[in-house]
């Protein structure tokens, strides 16, 4: 399984969300949204950008969540995009504080 299908999968699970809904969500056919969803989630298929994208929003996730490397990656990515712009300078500025050293 690809690391986009995996976390895919994860996110949509996470938003207790069927693969049909998910698809409906993004736009997809009603009549084919959860066979295209399985396709990308078994890593199948994978959808283009745009797509992504739009997975991305309705999910309120980064586009770069679905193809981090690691958990702890995701995981980061996933938190910073829900802070709100004061949240996210402080840990700017925490981040460069510690790569000084």
């Amino acid at each position: 399984m690809s690391i986009f299908a995996k976390r895919l999968k994860e996110a949509r699970q996470d938003m207790g969300w069927s693969q049909e809904r998910l698809g409906i969500e993004i736009g997809l056919e009603e009549a084919s949204a959860s066979t295209r969803m399985n396709r990308y989630e078994l890593g199948k298929r994978a959808p283009n950008c745009d797509l992504v994208q739009r997975i991305a929003m309705v999910l309120d996730l980064p586009v770069s969540y679905f193809y981090a490397a690691s958990d702890e990656e995701a995981l980061l990515l996933v938190m910073f995009h829900r802070m709100n712009a004061v949240e996210r300078q402080k840990v700017m500025e925490t981040v460069r504080a510690l790569s000084v050293h």
